[in-house]
């Protein structure tokens, strides 16, 4: 019984730990407009900045692109992506005071109902890329995010599974 208490006690504080690293999350990126995407082809990896949104679960990270760039052929030959957002101010202290998330997942572009709904969050975000959202070969690309990673005080790292 006391094992099973202990047990209980352990589970509910990382619940609480994982509960308030995403809410630091959530913050960082309601702070934030772009990130840092990665993606790779070929074994060799390429970043690109976009504008980004997420969702409120923090599930799906969404941005738009051509059809036409070196991103988008990127993803589509290897989904595997992922997004840095930081709060860096590119100043000495930021070393120990950033915080830096990176979130990992599998990338898609997104059509039909799920579209329309995710664009009304990305362009909510991004009211002045409505133009751009509505050209014929600019793609709106999701990525399922499966995990993040987040970095603060230098080498303070805490990883949060994303339940699907």
């Amino acid at each position: 019984m006391m094992n099973r208490l202990k047990r209980n006690q352990k589970r509910n504080a990382m619940n609480d730990q994982e509960k308030q690293t995403l809410d630091q999350i959530k913050t960082l990126f309601d702070s934030q407009r772009l990130a840092v995407l990665s993606t790779q082809k070929n074994n060799q990896p390429y970043a690109s900045l976009v504008a980004f949104a997420a969702t409120d679960d923090l599930k799906q990270i969404v941005f738009l692109t051509p059809a036409t760039t070196r991103k988008y052929d990127n993803l589509a030959t290897h989904s595997n992506a992922a997004i840095l957002v930081n709060d860096s101010m590119n100043r000495a202290s930021d070393i120990y005071n950033a915080i830096s998330v990176t979130g990992t997942g599998t990338a898609a572009v997104v059509s039909g109902n799920e579209k329309q709904r995710l664009l009304e969050i990305y362009l909510n975000r991004h009211p002045h890329l409505k133009t751009f959202s509505n050209a014929p070969t600019t793609a709106l690309i999701r990525v399922a995010v499966d995990r993040y990673f987040m970095v603060h005080r230098f080498q303070n790292v805490v990883e949060i599974q994303v339940e699907p």
